[in-house]
């Protein structure tokens, strides 16, 4: 299994423990690399929605999950690989979040 970074749905999948393929899916990915990876893009998505939902339980939860996974610092290359992305998508017709086009490029820059 290839390593993964999550984007910020997915890891609101995992953390919310309902979807059983999804689990399923997780736990192998644990067993084969022992941490979670996503960009710090989807820590600051997760912990606005759970503040904004005064969500102080799922918070501590996170903040563990946060400790414990590899989180992927935004770069220069990142965002300069985001910009490409987006110019990309604009000449395409297909504007995009740029939350997303920032975990997209995460995911480009890190293999």
């Amino acid at each position: 299994m290839d390593p993964t970074l999550l984007d910020t749905d997915m890891l609101c999948e995992v953390l919310k423990r309902k979807n059983t393929q999804i689990l399923s899916y997780a736990r192998r990915y644990l067993a084969a690399h022992s941490r979670l990876a996503f960009s710090n893009m989807t820590v600051y998505e997760i912990v606005r929605g759970l503040k904004a939902s005064g969500a102080t339980q799922q918070l501590a939860h996170f903040n563990a999950v946060v400790a414990s996974s590899d989180v992927i610092p935004i770069d220069t290359a990142i965002l300069m690989q985001a910009g490409d992305l987006w110019a990309e998508g604009k000449r395409g017709g297909h504007p995009s979040d740029d939350a997303d086009l920032i975990i997209a490029a995460t995911a480009l820059e890190t293999g």
